[in-house]
């Protein structure tokens, strides 16, 4: 493991005003947002679309690191070069998910634990020759009625922390991702009862693994109420809790917190985030966005597999990664958008 490596890639994932865009949607979960527009579900109209997210040069000025499915880190961009090395071109780190689903959890109904540890070692040193400097691990917490279990939780952080491990031996920076979902009527309290029992679980796990803290980078949720909560907390309480879950739970010498959105509306993500740096505390992380859909949606539509549209919706998409750059620097506002 070379420390200095993972630490210097990590930090260049998270550098001030940068962050994460997550491209990695598997083939179903990109089909299924094709299908809804009309888009034909190919392989070429995917490598179309992952073109046009990555067009536009200043994304490196807002982008950190772009988490790419095993499809696209194979392929080339429209112009005929590798999707990895048009990342490293223009200052982005280029990283792969290696997790293979959320799968049903034995004796425990409701409740998911991610697989794929089998064979990831070799996986892992394949990916690093394709051009990989970091990966991604999603595991899935619901929120319901006397769960989640203990059981799940541990489940989820021992597979957690035995993949960050595996990163780390091959000079792979793990993005550790223990999302708690919004779906339910949870209040914001009880998300932040479980969005606490999971991160304490994996810091723990992670620990006994062995993983350097300084050489990874952690994806949670962001403290918020369910989606069909009847008071739904607002973008001060969100921020204030998501914080305070934060300093209770993530070591002091990890370098990086990019949040994922969790079906937040774009909007929403990034005022989310955007509070959080403007609470004036003096934080140790840099706190930033891992957005799939909150970066990507909007640029989806503009696009609607028309290869007439690239140019108009890579702009779109560089509009949401500038607005959450701001973000990132607590210097966002809604007037921005409005300008735009």
């Amino acid at each position: 493991m070379n420390l200095q490596q993972l630490k210097d890639t990590a930090a260049a994932m998270v550098a001030p005003g940068r962050g994460i865009l997550a491209m990695d949607e598997s083939h179903p979960t990109c089909n299924k947002r094709f299908e809804k527009l009309g888009i034909p579900t190919t392989e070429e109209k995917r490598q179309e679309y992952r073109h046009m997210l990555l067009k536009e040069n200043e994304m490196g000025q807002f982008i950190g690191g772009a988490i790419l499915f095993d499809e696209t880190i194979r392929q080339q961009t429209l112009d005929g070069q590798p999707f990895a090395e048009r990342l490293q071109q223009i200052g982005i780190v280029p990283g792969i998910k290696v997790d293979q689903g959320a799968k049903e959890l034995a004796l425990h109904p409701g409740e998911k634990v991610t697989e794929g540890l089998d064979g990831l070692r070799d996986r892992l040193k394949e990916y690093y020759e394709l051009g990989a400097r970091f990966a991604k691990w999603r595991a899935v917490i619901t929120i319901g009625p006397d769960i989640p279990s203990q059981a799940c939780l541990v489940a989820n952080a021992h597979a957690l922390a035995r993949y960050a491990a595996l990163c780390q031996e091959t000079d792979i920076v793990p993005i550790v991702e223990p999302e708690v979902l919004m779906d339910g009527s949870h209040t914001i309290e009880r998300s932040y009862e479980v969005t606490h029992a999971i991160q304490k679980c994996v810091f723990e796990h992670l620990k006994e693994q062995g993983v350097a803290w300084e050489g990874m980078v952690l994806k949670p949720n962001m403290v918020v109420s369910g989606y069909d909560c009847a008071e739904r907390a607002d973008v001060q309480q969100v921020a204030e809790a998501t914080v305070r879950c934060l300093r209770a739970t993530v070591p002091l010498e990890v370098p990086g917190i990019a949040f994922l959105s969790g079906g937040q509306t774009d909007e929403e993500a990034t005022s989310h985030l955007n509070a959080m740096n403007q609470l004036g505390q003096n934080l140790p992380w840099a706190l930033t966005f891992s957005y799939g859909r909150a970066l990507q949606q909007a640029a989806m539509q503009a696009w609607n597999g028309d290869s007439a549209n690239i140019d108009r919706a890579a702009r779109v998409i560089l509009h949401r990664a500038r607005m959450n750059g701001a973000a990132a620097k607590g210097r966002y506002s809604t007037e921005m958008e409005q300008a735009a």
